[in-house]
């Protein structure tokens, strides 16, 4: 299971082997034993090699997911949106830094949805007419 999450998780994020291992190296600096070259990630991905605890736990870190879901020991991997709006990390629409303020209209329209549909009326068939958010 970790070899076919890894490979998605690094695809996912359009990384080559060589540029998952630069990254996770850059979030470490300072644990030179424990640096990953491109090769060593192919290998763990393919299935080969095994990585080690303090290795996982960097790859768990930078991909934002946890170390159970990496390692297969549980399926979900459910992320509350709030809280990445909340978060130090920096966000991006196709490309574009978002700045603070965008992020806390970003967060205010999705609260706003989320609200305005969990109180509106649910009718069958397709609407018609634009409903209201009841802020």
């Amino acid at each position: 299971m970790f070899p076919e999450r890894l490979r998605a998780l690094r695809k996912g994020e359009h990384l080559t082997l060589e540029g998952l291992a630069n990254a996770i190296n850059k979030d470490s600096p300072t644990d030179k034993e424990h640096e990953s070259t491109g090769s060593q990630i192919g290998n763990w991905e393919r299935g080969i090699r095994t990585p080690n605890y303090v290795e996982i736990q960097r790859l768990a870190k930078f991909f934002d997911v946890t170390m159970n879901y990496l390692t297969g020991l549980t399926e979900n991997n459910t992320y509350d949106l709030a809280r990445l709006f909340i978060s130090d990390k920096t966000l991006q629409f196709n490309g574009q830094d978002l700045s603070s303020a965008d992020r806390y209209e970003i967060y205010q329209l999705i609260s706003g949805y989320v609200h305005g549909r969990s109180n509106a009326p649910h009718d069958k068939g397709p609407r018609t007419e634009q409903g209201q958010l009841d802020l």
